[in-house]
């Protein structure tokens, strides 16, 4: 705990009041808002992406799924006709196990450096997938071969070599919190901040960048293409924060994180739920969870629970901006 106070501190000189630790998190959110039984349901990707569809929500084609040895050549007629694809473990995390190839050309797979990709390396990591490396707790798992995402034009300069995707924070349908995070040469172009992927917090209310850091440190400009991340504003926000608090309908999670994209074509996408999401975002955002979190708790008790549409609106007037302080509740009760 200590260690995080530190760290988010330091840069943004934070009321430590505020910052949500792992033990207050494990024990009074998750511990106590996520009923166990529910977890396959995001643990598991192709889980998630099903309920998804399930819900109307827009999710990343799938191509098809690999869950046996003998089945492993069998990924090459499979994406045969598919100019690029994603190949990821079901019950992965934290980025690992991830492959994008962006271009399949005539059966040649090129990765977004450029670098080819053999079909042996191709074999070799859905093996790998199988045995469960790249899984929680190294349990064996299936291979999920998606369609490759191409993200909205307004991200240009802004993530390297990767897709750059939006976590949103939701506890009891209300998005309480959110960052875009955008990979890096550091990253392996992978959107993941512990492999050195940059963090932008995000106004809940406009969806405009407030800070940015990468390894816990601020930064204002792209490491590699050397945009200027307080630049970034995300497009169809609204509408992307409503797919995201609809995630406590599909799931029943009262504390999750949802990892949202925005394809250029279908919009905002569900890319996967997390029912233990980091403590990151406190740092990207300068502040901390507690007093959001706090405020929705406070909230009386509803006969109807307000439309994922009303719960957005209380978020974006109650969590503009950098502000934390609790303000009284407006949202209307139903019933």
């Amino acid at each position: 705990m200590r260690k995080l106070l530190d760290k988010l501190a330091s840069p943004f000189r934070l009321n430590q009041a505020g910052i949500m630790g792992m033990n207050q998190r494990n024990i009074r959110y998750i511990g106590r808002y996520n009923d166990r039984r529910l977890y396959p349901l995001v643990d598991d990707k192709l889980k998630t992406k099903l309920i998804a569809q399930q819900a109307g929500a827009t999710v990343p084609e799938l191509i098809g799924v690999i869950d046996s040895q003998a089945d492993v050549k069998r990924i090459h007629a499979m994406v045969a006709n598919w100019p690029g694809f994603v190949i990821k473990p079901a019950q992965g995390s934290g980025g690992k196990g991830i492959l994008v190839v962006t271009k399949n050309h005539q059966g040649v797979y090129t990765k977004a450096s450029g670098k080819a990709v053999s079909h042996n390396d191709v074999e070799r990591h859905i093996t790998n997938t199988l045995a469960g490396l790249f899984s929680l707790g190294g349990k064996a798992d299936v291979a999920v071969v998606e369609n490759l995402i191409a993200f909205d034009d307004s991200f240009q300069g802004f993530s390297y070599e990767g897709v750059p995707d939006i976590r949103v924070i939701v506890f009891q349908g209300y998005p309480v919190m959110a960052m875009m995070r955008l990979s890096t040469s550091a990253s392996d172009g992978k959107a993941n901040l512990h492999q050195g992927a940059v963090g932008v917090g995000l106004d809940i209310a406009t969806g405009k960048a407030l800070k940015a850091v990468q390894f816990n440190r601020p930064i204002t400009h792209h490491p590699d293409t050397h945009q200027d991340l307080y630049t970034l504003r995300v497009p169809h926000w609204q509408q992307l924060l409503t797919l995201a608090a609809s995630a406590w309908e599909m799931t029943d999670l009262g504390y999750m994180g949802t990892d949202m994209v925005l394809d250029k074509d279908k919009g905002p996408m569900v890319l996967e739920l997390n029912a233990r999401p980091g403590l990151a975002i406190q740092i990207a955002n300068g502040c901390g969870l507690l007093p959001r979190l706090a405020l929705i708790e406070s909230l009386p008790p509803c006969r109807y629970p307000p439309l994922p549409e009303d719960r957005v609106a209380f978020s974006m007037q109650h969590f503009a901006g950098q502000s934390t302080q609790p303000l009284q509740p407006r949202l209307a009760q139903a019933g």
